[in-house]
């Protein structure tokens, strides 16, 4: 994972440089402080995928090519099979697979997401990023925190959201929860 988090810095920070945007203006875009912005580009800390999911619109380019550096090609369909998606460990708690990385021009990104429970029971991380978010909980229970409120899921329910809204998951029962994540 550590070398999949450099490939990403550095093809985010390329990517910067020939958009000519400097690092104040794009800390200023993803509304994270300029120095939590250098480490995403450093490579030493984990970029969550809100950002990149933002950045690859900010830049007009699929996500694929900053998870991957490979642009999809795909047109008709693409088929993923079990366990062949594109891994994006972006976190210890959160483990997200690409469902449709090879497909061009997606009108949305499906991901199916892993999160582990925390046995240290650390604070929730918050996300947020442009557009809605489709969530469908496939195993497991898990919390979701969206705007104060805190709602529980278990599994066959299904939450839908504005996705600019900060939010947050956690797992329950001391077991992992999987679910499937669309970002429209």
């Amino acid at each position: 994972m550590p070398n999949q988090i450099k490939e990403i810095a550095a093809r985010l920070r390329e990517l910067r440089d020939i958009a000519g945007i400097s690092i104040e203006e794009l800390a200023k875009e993803f509304n994270v402080p300029v120095e939590t912005y250098k480490e995403y580009e450093s490579g030493e800390v984990d970029i969550p995928v809100g950002i990149l999911y933002r950045a690859a619109g900010l830049f007009n380019v699929e996500l694929t090519v900053l998870l991957t550096g490979q642009d999809p090609k795909l047109h008709t369909y693409t088929l993923v099979r079990k366990g062949k998606g594109v891994n994006v460990e972006r976190r210890k708690a959160y483990k997200y697979q690409s469902l449709a990385y090879n497909f061009i021009r997606k009108k949305a990104e499906p991901f199916l997401v892993t999160v582990e429970p925390d046995p240290a029971n650390k604070p929730v991380e918050f996300n947020s990023h442009p557009g809605q978010e489709f969530n469908y909980l496939l195993e497991g229970r898990m919390m979701i925190y969206l705007d104060g409120y805190e709602l529980e899921l278990n599994e066959g329910d299904s939450l839908y959201f504005d996705s600019t809204v900060p939010h947050g998951m956690k797992a329950l029962d001391g077991k992992p929860a999987k679910f499937l994540a669309i970002i429209f």
